[in-house]
């Protein structure tokens, strides 16, 4: 809404990749308030589509050990922008090859989201790579060395969804998006 300001921001903590600030804010009738706010580089997130013989869309997740729920989450492979000045297609490259073992040169962009705008400024840029081709991975640190990929039919994993098992907010919106393309594709 017009009329909005920051007023001043203050660094509380600067981490690898996230920094933490507070920061004052007036609303448009003049009054002040504070908010904390988490700092990020985005993130990139890529659904690997596959058809098999027949034409059957399958997708490759992974399940992944996630600290802050203290489990395995299934997700779309994805990874910070955390490369200075890499752009948000040579992330999603990167990161199809580092945990997936896949490699593809058509990305299409099927969105660029706010996944959490009340707390922070990250955006998540998610991609549909087509055409992939198997190539060695090059996993990155404890939890994907130890994450499952996971090569599930389309439409499991959309039932996946409705069921609770997929949860994460990129994986959602990338697959639906990817059944939704498919859809309009074919005209249905």
């Amino acid at each position: 809404m017009a009329g909005f300001r920051r007023v001043e921001e203050s660094s509380v903590h600067q981490g690898h990749v996230w920094h933490v600030a507070t920061a004052e804010f007036e609303a448009p009738d003049g009054r002040r308030f504070h908010r904390d706010i988490v700092r990020s580089p985005g993130a990139v997130g890529v659904v690997p589509l596959i058809f098999d013989a027949e034409g059957n869309p399958s997708v490759v997740l992974v399940s992944q050990y996630r600290p802050p729920y203290e489990e395995n989450v299934i997700e779309i492979p994805a990874g910070m922008r955390d490369v200075e000045g890499e752009d948000t297609a040579a992330v999603a490259r990167r990161e199809l090859i580092e945990e997936a073992g896949l490699s593809s040169d058509r990305l299409e962009l099927l969105i660029e989201q706010y996944p959490s705008p009340g707390m922070t400024d990250s955006v998540v840029t998610i991609y549909l790579a087509t055409e992939c081709t198997p190539v060695p991975t090059d996993r990155q640190g404890p939890e994907e060395d130890f994450m499952e990929l996971l090569h599930v039919p389309l439409s499991e994993a959309l039932a996946m969804i409705d069921s609770g098992q997929i949860c994460d907010s990129k994986t959602v919106s990338g697959l639906l998006l990817t059944e939704r393309r498919l859809r309009l594709a074919d005209g249905t």
